[in-house]
Formats: structure tokens, C-alpha cells, sequence
């Protein structure tokens, strides 16, 4: 099943609060305490379908440091300039934070349809509520450079890509098997001067550093985050939303301007099974396989302007950048598309359907994010422009062997809307030649209609609406050209999934 967008990785906010009364619930806290810090030590040095959107880390306080509201609606009095809905949760966040913790809530909800293609028309409605609590190591216990996270996901309604679309490319970063589970849980320690090195060691979703173009996420399609090649490509989708696994990530920043991100997780966050529903494989998230091959990521970043770069008064500011390379190996069993063990191919029914079996897998990657425009008279006005291209040389094992995501992303579209977002994007996944060679040897031998698939493209245009600062509004339009790459249609004989338009409306509310 394609892998969902994610967010990118995120880092709790250290801001100074006052001293206040305490309130009942730091009697609870101080309970929980001591169960996080034995959960943190696990997860210590010492002993990942499209991606939902990012979810920004509340406050560690109060909100925006307003003084807690009275009462049980008393949120509301702050509801015009609150980052988030409920601000200060009646006082939870500021208790929160003086152990170090910090508390993000996040739904997302959204309709989602099309009107025209797909084996049926209808609209669907599907919603993720994400929940991080994380706890800063110098605030809670003096230890400079520590963090623990932990994250659950909570999926609800339908998917419209299963049931309607067929599409290789889902419509939603958002869809997934409905039900609870863990998502990610981990310990990042920083290491030498400015930062230049830091770890991270537990059950990490890769989709929130690798690959990720930041000028990307906030489209609706799953490609813009994880994209199309590994997700049809790697077992289970790959270590991406709503799956993760166990691994050990290294970010190195020997030089201002480049940074050095490298990993090795478990092969396959489903456990031992490579076919099937990996998300019902590994229901809750729990499972933590091991012993299934490894996955080793690695990727170069260059950036301008480097950090620690200084814009002196009365100069603009530069048009930044930011430019990635990498690549992944992964070490599992992988079947052969076309051929059985004895090399005759299984489009021939009388032939075993014993796929030949290879060892390995990889593909390479570029991502380029740049800013390429500022209104000389309104600063937030931008465009920038986003592009990543992924291809493998495999294509015997590989439903996928390249894919492309770019697009345009223009801030501040209108005056006065300095968080409205307007993006303009294009997704095309190609099909490999040995999996459309089945096609072609199924349709010989067997007579049926079987179309020979080649590639789909889709193109979004769509619009993030900023109500209030916990409030977006999205619509959001895609058209999908050649669905699934070009397959038959199960409710029409003898012809292709036509072409789908697809229209929706999204909401992210930050509590």
C-alpha cells in the first residue's frame, strides 16, 4: 500500500514561562514522570502513504505567553491569536513544561472525490489526528541536548484511492488502514560545539528527514511528501506515515552550508511478510521488527544561506536554497516481476508462479528547493519553486523505476494574507519495463485484456487558506492522467480507467 506525506522532523520550542501556582494536574505529571524517564533510558544511546502535514510543536507554557485562561471556556477569550484552539489546555501546557515536556494535538479532516474516471464516482471523507508529546532533557533534568519524543496517530474515515481512484499516486497524504497506533518513538542526543553533531536512536518514520522537500508538503497528494518509487518499491511501503521502524539516524555538519544525514533501520516495518497489508501486518505499531535485512539512507545537503548567516539592516534578504543527493540500499529478498525461478515468464499461466528471487534493491535521488522571487515592497511575498527526481536501475524487481514531483509554491498570493499559501504540482511514476513486459506476456498467453501500463501523471493545483493561526482551510484540485499506469477497468470489459478529476476540501486544527 503507498506510503502517506509526512512532516517534517520536529523539535520542541524552549520558551521561558512564569512561575505560577501549581494546579492538580502537576500532581499527575509528577506521576508520569518517572515511567517517561524509564521509557526515555530505553530509547537512550545508552541502551515512517503521503505524509499528513506537519504538525508544528505547541508552546512550552502558556500560549504565546498569555497569562492561562479562567474557567472552562476561557480559551476562547484568546481564540482570535492562540496558535492553538484550546491555548494553554486549562492550564496542562504550562504545567507540562516545567518537567521539560511539551503537548501538540493536531486534527486533520477532509472530503475528498472525483467527479470524473475511477471504477466509481463519489466523494469520501477520511481525518488523522496526530498527538507528540516530547520532553527537552535541559529543561527537565539540566542535560544539555537531549530529546524524547513520542507520537500516535488515530486514523478514521475512508479512502478514496482504494476505492474509487486505483491510482498509483494516492489523492491523500492522509490515507491509511483506520485505527490507533504508535507512530514514532525516539531519543535525539546533540553532540559538539554549535550542534555540529547529533544522534537519533529508536522507532523513527524516515519520511520526516529523508527525501523531503520542504516547499512540497503542503500538498494534498501523498507523493509530495513520501514519494512514489520507494513507496511502491521498498517492502511495506518503506519506514514511512503511518509505519515506522527501529533504526539509528546520524546528522553531521562538518562545514556551515552542508550536512550530512545518514541511517540504518530495520528492512521492513512489517516483520517477516513481504506481500500483503503491511498496516495490518504491524496493526498497532507495536511490533518493532527486527532481523528483516536493513535499509541504509544517505543523503547530502547543501544549503545557502548557511546557518549562522547574518543579514545586515537595510539589506534584502537573500533568495535562500536548498539542494539534496542521496541514496538507499536495502538488503531484503526481492521478487522478480516477470520471471520465475527457472527464467520463463509467469504471464504464462502453465508456467510456476515461483518468482525468481534477488538479493537487494537501491535507487538514488535529487531534491532541489529554491526561492526565486520576493516582492520588493511586501518581503513575504515569494515563490519558490520545488523539484525531486528519484530512478533505480532494477527494473526486475521494481514496480517503479523513476519518479519526478515538482512544482511552485507562491506565499502571500493576496495582499494582507501573509499565511495564505497558493502551489501549483506535478506528480509522473513510471512504470518498469518488466512489470509492463508481464502485461504483455499475460495477454499473449492467456487472450484476456490485459493493457501493457507505462505511467501516470497527476497535476494539483491548491490553496492553504489561514482562518486563524490554528485554523486552515485547503481546497484543493488534482487530475490524474493514465491511473494505475493504465489497467483495466473491473466495471467496464475491455477498457482502461479513464482519466479522474478529483476535488476536495481540507481542514488542519491545531488544539
Amino acid at each position: 500500500m503507498n506510503k502517506k506525506n509526512s512532516p517534517p522532523d520536529v523539535t520542541a520550542a524552549a520558551i521561558n514561562i512564569r512561575t505560577t501556582s501549581r494546579s492538580p494536574v502537576s500532581t499527575i505529571i509528577q506521576a508520569t514522570l518517572c515511567g517517561i524517564a524509564v521509557l526515555m533510558a530505553v530509547c537512550s544511546p545508552d541502551s515512517a502513504w503521503s505524509a499528513p502535514p506537519p504538525i508544528s510543536i505547541a508552546a512550552a507554557g502558556s500560549d504565546d505567553g498569555a497569562v492561562p485562561a479562567n474557567g472552562v471556556f476561557g480559551f476562547l477569550n484568546q481564540i482570535n491569536r492562540s496558535n492553538n484552539l484550546l491555548g494553554d489546555l486549562w492550564g496542562l501546557r504550562t504545567d507540562l513544561s516545567r518537567y521539560g515536556l511539551t503537548l501538540s494535538i493536531e486534527e486533520t479532516s477532509e472530503s475528498l472525490g472525483n467527479v470524473t474516471g475511477g471504477t466509481q464516482k463519489g466523494f469520501t471523507y477520511d481525518g488523522l489526528t496526530q498527538a507528540v508529546l516530547q520532553m527537552n532533557t535541559q529543561r527537565a533534568f539540566g542535560f544539555y541536548g537531549g530529546l524524547f519524543n513520542v507520537s500516535a496517530l488515530q486514523i478514521h474515515g475512508q479512502n478514496l484511492s482504494s476505492n474509487n481512484l486505483q491510482s498509483l499516486q494516492t489523492a491523500s497524504g492522509i490515507e491509511a488502514d483506520r485505527g490507533f497506533r504508535l507512530w514514532e518513538m525516539w531519543y535525539d542526543q546533540k553532540f559538539l560545539d554549535e550542534d555540529r553533531l547529533d544522534i537519533k536512536i529508536g522507532q523513527q518514520s524516515v519520511d520526516q528527514e529523508f527525501i523531503v522537500s520542504s516547499n512540497a508538503l503542503m500538498f494534498v497528494n501523498t507523493m509530495f511528501g513520501w514519494p512514489m518509487l520507494p513507496s511502491a518499491d521498498m517492502p511495506g511501503g518503506g519506514p514511512a506515515y503511518p509505519l515506522s521502524a527501529l533504526g539509528l539516524r546520524l546528522s553531521a555538519r562538518p562545514v556551515n552550508g552542508l550536512t550530512l544525514l545518514a541511517g540504518v533501520f530495520n528492512g521492513n516495518p512489517a516483520g517477516n511478510a513481504n506481500s500483503g497489508d503491511s498496516q495490518q501486518q504491524n496493526l498497532h505499531g507495536t511490533n518493532f521488527p527486527l532481523g528483516n535485512g536493513t535499509l541504509s539512507m544517505i543523503e547530502l545537503q547543501f544549503s545557502y544561506p548557511a546557518v549562522g548567516s547574518m543579514v545586515m539592516a537595510g539589506e534584502t534578504p537573500p533568495l535562500g536554497w536548498t539542494y539534496r543527493i542521496g541514496a538507499w540500499y536495502n538488503s531484503e529478498q526481492f521478487s522478480d516481476l516477470r520471471l520465475n525461478q527457472s527464467g520463463q515468464t509467469m504471464g504464462n499461466p502453465s508456467n510456476s508462479q515461483n518468482p525468481l528471487q534477488h538479493h537487494g534493491d537501491f535507487s538514488y535521488y535529487a531534491v532541489a528547493d529554491q526561492l526565486v522571487w520576493r516582492d520588493a515592497t511586501e518581503s513575504n511575498r515569494t515563490l519558490a519553486v520545488f523539484a525531486r527526481v528519484m530512478a533505480t536501475p532494477l527494473t526486475d524487481r521494481n514496480l517503479i523505476d523513476g519518479s519526478i514531483n515538482a512544482g511552485v509554491a507562491l506565499h502571500c498570493p493576496f495582499a494582507y494574507r501573509t499565511g495564505d499559501t497558493l502551489g501549483l504540482g506535478v506528480g509522473y511514476a513510471h512504470v518498469s519495463s518488466n512489470a509492463s513486459g508481464l502485461d504483455r506476456d499475460t495477454a499473449n498467453y492467456t487472450g484476456s485484456y490485459t493493457p501493457k501500463r507505462s505511467a501516470e501523471t497527476f497535476i494539483e493545483l491548491t490553496y492553504q487558506y489561514q482562518v486563524r493561526p490554528w485554523l486552515q482551510i485547503q481546497p484543493d484540485v488534482q487530475y490524474v492522467i493514465n491511473p494505475g499506469g493504465g489497467v483495466s477497468n473491473p466495471a467496464v470489459q475491455g477498457s482502461r480507467i479513464n482519466n479522474e478529476l478529483v476535488l476536495g476540501l481540507r481542514t488542519n486544527i491545531s488544539f
